[in-house]
């Protein structure tokens, strides 16, 4: 890979200030220098606005994008989140490898559009109606990474282990006719599966289990241990609703957080998603054990599900990452700003989160979720993963220097991202992806 530079009028390099004119040299997909230069120097692309690292999605259910608008209308308007399953169970149903890699594609392209640099792909839609596996029993997680690849994002693809239906008063049940495509019959036979992704590029695999409802606890325990031998990130929807906490606390005398720690997943590479309703005490086991929390604001507020106390988390010393979840939008600074701005409603209180906090949550916080360390950061030796916003558009107009960041991620959307690196290339210019036609796929992929 040859070495580039960019220069940026003005970058944020983790603080509270933001730097005017960085240069920034790239070699092998990494940062190799950076320097204040006046100008730009021959040679170097430049990146006019504010330069950020980049962003991070740490949770994305990529075939729910096709959702978007559907369960709105007037008809779909359903009153709670499992109404609102049941449209999904009906979508999933639909989707074939070569669907899912072309919806993929397309939605990993809008994201790039937006910012986001990584994603952590919570991927449970396995196998054929039936549970059949195809050929390749990992046909459909290879057409996702196949799909980010061409689209140019980094992933995770989180496989996830969903074994069972639900939880009732006896135990766990069965899977449904509709969840048939998302088990693999046992943690065990998950584990013989997931070894065979073969993983290429900027790409690589980490585990789920897709909540204690869909995971009984020897199983939860079998794949926290492949977690620590593997050293893979290990993700979980924890507390998303009452009635999953009312169940398990039913069924196993305990929380979902007290139940997923007494069989070993919470650990620093364990990232509970959602955790909008947790128990007392959860937060300090997820504290103990260097837990990250990742909150979908925008899917949060779209299903219904409540207002997670993310100031009580941060307080504790819990890890934030920000993630889009079902796609009701795709804007990792609406998400960042949600995190502050739905607790305000629901607290009556301003100022839980710094400028700072918030972009940390909207980059570092998910790289390291996702098993990328090295990203999140402007820094020498980091990975070259970078956003740059516009100030040219009526959102960030006049903003003073000194206000910047504030303004950034108060005010700027989606639309205001112009530029985007990954691994050193440039692979939005122009607010354009360099190589897709985002909005043209995502018109036929959602035929």
């Amino acid at each position: 890979m040859t070495t580039e530079s960019y220069w940026c009028e003005h970058a944020w390099l983790g603080d509270g200030s933001v730097q005017t004119g960085l240069l920034i040299e790239v070699d092998s997909g990494a940062i190799s220098s950076m320097r204040v230069v006046d100008s730009a120097p021959p040679g170097a692309a430049v990146l006019p606005g504010i330069t950020l690292p980049g962003m991070a999605n740490a949770h994305s259910h990529v075939f729910q994008r096709a959702l978007r608008g559907r369960t709105e209308g007037a008809g779909n308007m359903h009153t709670t989140f499992w109404d609102w399953r049941e449209q999904m169970y009906a979508l999933a149903a639909t989707i074939d490898p070569e669907r899912m890699h072309r919806l993929a594609r397309a939605t990993f392209g809008e994201m790039l559009l937006a910012g986001i640099t990584v994603v952590g792909e919570f991927h449970y839609l396995h196998h054929q109606a039936g549970g059949v596996p195809y050929h390749d029993s990992n046909e459909m997680g290879h057409a996702v990474l196949r799909a980010a690849a061409e689209a140019g994002i980094r992933i995770t693809l989180l496989d996830t282990c969903y074994l069972h239906g639900g939880l009732a008063s006896g135990g766990h049940v069965p899977l449904a006719a509709e969840q048939q495509r998302f088990g693999d019959g046992s943690a065990r036979s998950w584990i013989e599966r997931v070894s065979r992704i073969e993983p290429v590029g900027m790409a690589r695999v980490g585990g789920a289990i897709h909540s204690v409802r869909a995971v009984d606890p020897d199983s939860i325990e079998t794949i926290a241990t492949w977690s620590w031998r593997v050293t893979a990130p290990l993700h979980a929807h924890l507390s998303e609703q009452p009635v999953e906490n009312e169940q398990c606390l039913a069924v196993h005398g305990l929380s979902p957080t007290s139940l997923l720690a007494r069989h070993g997943a919470l650990s620093e590479r364990f990232t509970a998603v959602h955790a909008t309703h947790l128990e007392p005490g959860d937060l300090k086991q997820l504290a103990r054990s260097d837990s990250t929390v990742c909150m979908c604001p925008t899917t949060e507020r779209d299903l219904a599900d409540g207002v997670g106390s993310a100031r009580k988390m941060s307080a504790e010393g819990v890890r934030l990452a920000l993630g889009s979840d079902s796609h009701a939008v795709i804007d990792p600074f609406e998400e960042a700003r949600a995190m502050e701005l739905d607790e305000r409603l629901d607290k009556m209180v301003r100022g839980h989160h710094s400028p700072v906090d918030l972009l940390h949550a909207a980059s570092a916080g998910g790289y390291e979720s996702l098993g990328w360390p090295g990203g999140g950061r402007l820094d020498i030796g980091r990975l070259a993963d970078f956003t740059t916003v516009s100030l040219d558009n009526p959102r960030m107009a006049g903003i003073p220097d000194a206000d910047l960041l504030a303004g950034t991620i108060y005010a700027a959307g989606a639309a205001d991202v112009t530029h985007v690196v990954v691994g050193g290339r440039l692979v939005v210019s122009d607010g354009h992806h360099t190589s897709i036609d985002v909005v043209g796929e995502l018109r036929k992929a959602m035929r």
